[in-house]
C-alpha cells in the first residue's frame, strides 16, 4: 500500500512526490502541474549543488591544517597509507572512489572475512563496537567522525552531497533492489537520515525506510535540519562503532 509505481523512464527527482496527487498503481498530474514540478525540482538541485561547492570548498580551506595533522598521526602511528579509498556507487550507479582516513590496519579487508561471524549489526555492513582491526587513533577519529571529512574532496568534485543516502558498493545493494533503485536516484551524502537517526545502533529496516524517505521527500529545508541534527550527533559521538 506504500509503494509508488513510477512509469518506466521517469526519474522519482522529475515530480514532487509531496504535491503530486499519487495513484497506487502509477503517478497522475497535468502537463503544467508537471513543468511546474520540473522547475522546483531544478531549482532545489542548483540550490543543493550551490551549498555543496560552498561548504565543501570553504570546509576543505579551513580544515587544512587539522587535515595534515591528522594525516601525519596515521603515518606515525601505524603503517600504511594515510587514506582508505574505495570503489562505491554515486547517482545513477556510477561508480567514484571514495576517500576517508584511514582508521583499521593495513589488511583490514582481508581480516573481515574472518570477522564475519562476530558482525553485530543486521543487513549488507560489517560493524563490531570493539573491532579488532581498529587502531587506537582510528577509534578516536571514528567516534567523532573525523575520518569522514576527506569525502568533502568527493563532494566539491560531484560525486557525492553533503546530504544523502550512505555510499555503498554495488554488491552491498544487491539484497534489495528496489532500495538500491531508490537510493541511486540521488548523489549519495557524508551525512543523511539513517546517520542523524542514530547509525550503528537502528535495524537494516529502518535503514532502508530512511533511504527511501530521504529520496522522496527530499528538499532544501530537509537539508538544513540534518545538517544541523549531524553536528549534534558528531559532538556527542552517537552511534558510531
Amino acid at each position: 500500500r506504500s509503494v509508488v509505481a513510477v512509469p518506466e523512464g521517469l526519474d522519482v527527482g522529475d515530480i514532487d512526490l509531496a504535491d503530486t496527487d499519487i495513484l497506487i498503481q502509477g503517478v497522475a498530474s497535468t502537463a503544467g502541474q508537471y513543468a511546474q514540478s520540473r522547475f522546483r525540482y531544478l531549482i532545489s538541485r542548483w540550490i543543493k549543488r550551490t551549498m555543496d561547492l560552498a561548504v565543501s570548498s570553504v570546509g576543505l580551506a579551513v580544515n587544512l591544517p587539522v587535515l595534515l595533522l591528522v594525516a601525519a598521526a596515521i603515518k606515525l602511528t601505524s603503517p600504511g597509507p594515510v587514506f582508505f579509498r574505495q570503489r562505491r556507487c554515486g547517482r545513477g550507479g556510477r561508480e567514484f572512489s571514495l576517500v576517508k582516513f584511514r582508521t583499521m590496519v593495513k589488511d583490514a579487508e582481508r581480516m573481515q572475512a574472518q570477522l564475519r561471524p562476530l558482525n553485530e549489526v543486521d543487513g549488507p555492513v560489517f560493524k563490531m563496537e570493539n573491532d579488532p582491526r581498529s587502531t587506537p587513533l582510528g577509534r578516536l577519529l571514528r567516534r567523532y567522525s573525523i575520518d569522514e571529512v576527506p569525502q568533502l574532496w568527493n563532494v566539491w568534485k560531484g560525486e557525492m552531497s553533503l546530504v544523502g543516502p550512505r555510499p555503498l558498493a554495488a554488491r552491498e545493494m544487491k539484497f534489495c533492489p528496489a532500495w538500491r533503485d531508490a537510493r541511486l536516484k540521488v548523489r549519495p551524502g557524508i551525512t543523511g537520515l539513517w546517520q542523524v537517526g542514530g547509525r550503528s545502533k537502528t535495524s537494516f529496516h529502518d535503514w532502508i525506510r530512511l533511504d527511501i524517505e530521504y529520496v522522496r521527500e527530499r528538499s532544501t529545508l530537509l537539508d538544513l535540519k540534518i545538517l544541523l541534527k549531524t553536528l549534534l550527533v558528531v559532538v556527542r559521538g552517537l552511534g558510531s562503532y
